[in-house]
């Protein structure tokens, strides 16, 4: 892996989420779409919260500070790791995620305030990435035991799936 690569595509995905905030009208923000799922605001509070987490269990790997295991990816991981992306099903959130940072209706104050941590977080730990070793891998509710390169990844994997997301609700309002 490619770890400026990747760096560059997840500071990409956060410029975009950046930019489509300034888009987004104040007053549709919170309001969920027309057919039901999730708002703006709730998708903004999933992936930059899931983006912090994600962060804090690389940043776990870098220093091997993690239970010593043989497990690795499992074939959902495998997967998402190979192609790059989310299979092309519906997945819901983890339970076990849900309950560790739950999807609320942030503001969009509190959303750019996320998106500048979230690149902050990037900038201290992309740097241990490199130094990492492979062995040391962290649970993902969904994907098996992920080492940092691995954790990293999934990061920019996740951010663009959420963008399509934020299309869909933007094409529902635009129905409506």
């Amino acid at each position: 892996m490619n770890i400026p690569k990747q760096r560059k595509r997840i500071d990409a995905a956060l410029a975009i989420y950046r930019e489509k905030l300034d888009q987004i009208p104040d007053d549709a923000f919170a309001e969920t779409p027309p057919g039901g799922g999730w708002s703006y605001a709730e998708v903004y509070s999933h992936i930059l919260k899931a983006t912090l987490s994600s962060s804090i269990a690389m940043e776990r790997c870098t220093y091997s500070n993690c239970e010593p295991t043989k497990k690795g990816l499992n074939v959902l991981g495998k997967f998402m790791m190979l192609t790059g992306s989310f299979p092309p099903v519906r997945i819901k959130v983890p339970e076990a995620v849900n309950a560790k940072t739950p999807v609320e209706k942030i503001t969009k104050e509190e959303a750019k305030n996320l998106i500048i941590k979230c690149r902050r977080r990037m900038d201290d730990t992309v740097a241990l990435i490199e130094a990492s070793s492979k062995h040391s891998r962290y649970k993902h509710p969904r994907l098996g035991m992920l080492n940092a390169r691995q954790w990293f990844k999934f990061i920019g994997i996740h951010l663009y799936h959420h963008i399509r997301q934020l299309q869909r609700i933007q094409n529902k309002f635009a129905r409506a």
